[in-house]
């Protein structure tokens, strides 16, 4: 398996990290809620070991962005909050399980293998279409008529909530909330200058225009007419 580790303690860390290598799994580390929230936004993972107390940005709010952005990759807590009320906030943002510190390597694995055996939730699509375009959320690739186009990960992320949205318009404040996480309109033409990036992207060589300005009210993405 492919793991990634967001955990602030570095013994931890790298107790961690140390176990799973020895267990034949590839793993990333990162000690930063937003550094894991960009890494798991932008690569695919079999699973991901999220500590609760992160600098940056706490576990729970990484859950629950990352669930908003349609990315169900298994997640196990590990944290010292072992309350009943933790337990239950920890799933209902989006956990698969939860495991409190200090744990045993045998249960800690045991609880991975089994989150990851689990099939997908219902109703997430691996792969999103609009027309020709193909946005590959396992892989993170975009193809428009099977030809590879290569973006940024704010640019795929961008496009990912347009196509989850295909055919209805969304506002700028919601693009400015959900793709960037701001609470707050900066002021500035972040939104369009993006939208203008993707769209010569997906439109080189000539092809229709899929995303469409609805002037005062945001943008929709949509087959050609």
């Amino acid at each position: 398996m492919h793991v990634l580790v967001i955990e602030d303690d570095v013994e931890t860390a790298d107790q961690v990290r140390d176990r799973l290598r020895r267990a034949g799994h590839s793993v990333e580390c990162v000690a930063d809620g937003r550094d894991g929230l960009i890494k798991a936004s932008a690569n695919h993972y079999d699973a991901i070991i999220i500590d609760w107390m992160l600098p940056g940005l706490d576990g729970l709010a990484l859950v629950k962005t990352l669930r908003e952005r349609g990315i169900r990759t298994p997640v196990l807590f590990l944290t010292a909050l072992g309350g009943l009320d933790d337990r239950v906030e920890g799933l209902n943002a989006g956990g698969d399980d939860y495991l409190t510190k200090p744990f045993e390597y045998p249960e800690f694995f045991a609880r991975l293998n089994a989150i990851t055996r689990r099939p997908p939730l219902a109703g997430w699509e691996p792969v999103l279409r609009v027309a020709d375009l193909e946005l590959d959320r396992i892989n993170r690739r975009v193809t428009r008529a099977n030809k590879n186009i290569d973006l940024s990960p704010l640019e795929f992320r961008l496009l990912e909530y347009l196509m989850r949205n295909a055919g209805h318009v969304v506002a700028r404040s919601m693009l400015l909330e959900k793709v960037w996480e701001f609470n707050f309109d900066p002021k500035t033409k972040i939104v369009e200058t993006n939208v203008s990036r993707l769209r010569a992207k997906i439109e080189r060589g000539g092809k229709p225009r899929l995303i469409h300005t609805k002037r005062g009210s945001g943008y929709v993405i949509r087959p050609p007419d």
